[in-house]
């Protein structure tokens, strides 16, 4: 919910409640649940789709395919470690399980469920969370500041971090496709469209350059990506030049993109996520530039290694420093440094 205050100023200021999920900002071109009606048009086409989640339909966007397709939906309550097990042996006898939840019970409360029943086992499981990094401000309870580093460490395990509605609608038939555990991160409800605007199609495995430009080169994921093309924008006006290297898919990383973007001579090299700064995209992009020789400039923004305050999330986005004002001052600050 929104609702306008007044500063001290007595200008008036848009403040959000702690768990709104949407990160959409005001006057933002939006699309509702982008997964739950991408799901329901994959499934038209593939009878093996069925649809699990651990009581949270309605906040996962899955009560769109359960309204679709009620016999092809399990409603298996607040018992994750049960829903993951059950996604196992659908997908053991054949079928292609989407099992929703938030990001902090699939990463944290039933991981070894994922890696023993869904990993080891090699099944085709696709494993889709909301809340993802910090698009809740209910505390460490629901920001999942660490699933993308969890996720990465299971072999075999493909992790998706998409950007926006336009990415979603995408990816969900692309992961249909693939063979194999899937986990993606889920921005629902009202989701931003961004993409759509510079013709961009998703693949797995493949990172791709939005915007090109000279100073500085960031390579981004998840809704960092979007922040990251604000704030390109606004520093063009101070006649800085910021190219962006949406790279979706964390693991496996487009290894060949990143070098050859990477190795590009004069720029400054930032990893932008919503994640903590250990084990993620940051990290990953890191060890792979350092294996291959090249030694950039090299800055990341990220979550810090800390348990994060709960709040209303664009004061916390300003204050952990993932907000679009702050990305500009960060680079300004690193160019100038």
């Amino acid at each position: 919910m929104t609702k306008p205050v007044l500063t001290s100023s007595g200008k008036p200021r848009l403040t959000t409640s702690a768990m709104i999920a949407s990160i959409a900002g005001e006057g933002q071109r939006t699309k509702p649940a982008p997964f739950g009606h991408a799901l329901v048009a994959a499934a038209k086409e593939r009878p093996e789709i069925v649809g699990l989640t651990a009581d949270l339909g309605k906040y996962t966007d899955l009560h769109i395919f359960a309204q679709a397709y009620p016999d092809r939906f399990y409603q298996m309550g607040m018992a994750e470690q049960v829903m993951f097990g059950a996604a196992s042996g659908l997908a053991a006898e054949g079928f292609t399980p989407f099992a929703t939840t938030y990001a902090v019970f699939a990463s944290r409360r039933a991981y070894d469920f994922i890696h023993q029943t869904i990993a080891e086992e090699d099944r085709n499981v696709k494993i889709v969370c909301a809340l993802p990094g910090l698009t809740s401000g209910y505390g460490p309870s629901h920001q999942a500041t660490e699933d993308l580093a969890l996720m990465r460490a299971i072999p075999g395990m493909t992790v998706i971090d998409p950007c926006d509605a336009h990415e979603i609608e995408q990816a969900v038939p692309a992961i249909a496709d693939h063979r194999g555990p899937v986990y993606m991160r889920l921005l629902r409800g009202q989701v931003p469209l961004v993409l759509d605007e510079y013709g961009y199609r998703f693949e797995i495995g493949k990172a791709k350059v939005i915007r090109d430009g000279t100073d500085v080169l960031v390579i981004s994921s998840g809704l960092l990506t979007m922040r990251t093309l604000e704030a390109a924008a606004k520093l063009a006006a101070d006649k800085v030049s910021v190219a962006v290297l949406h790279a979706p898919t964390i693991k496996p990383l487009d290894t060949a993109t990143i070098l050859a973007e990477a190795g590009k001579t004069g720029r400054l090299v930032v990893v932008a996520e919503n994640h903590t700064v250990v084990g993620g995209l940051g990290e990953a992009v890191a060890g792979l530039l350092m294996r291959n020789g090249l030694s950039p400039r090299f800055r990341q923004i990220g979550l810090p290694d800390e348990f994060l305050a709960a709040g209303a999330l664009p004061t916390l986005h300003d204050r952990y420093g993932i907000s679009t004002d702050a990305i500009c001052t960060s680079l300004k600050a690193w160019l100038a440094g």
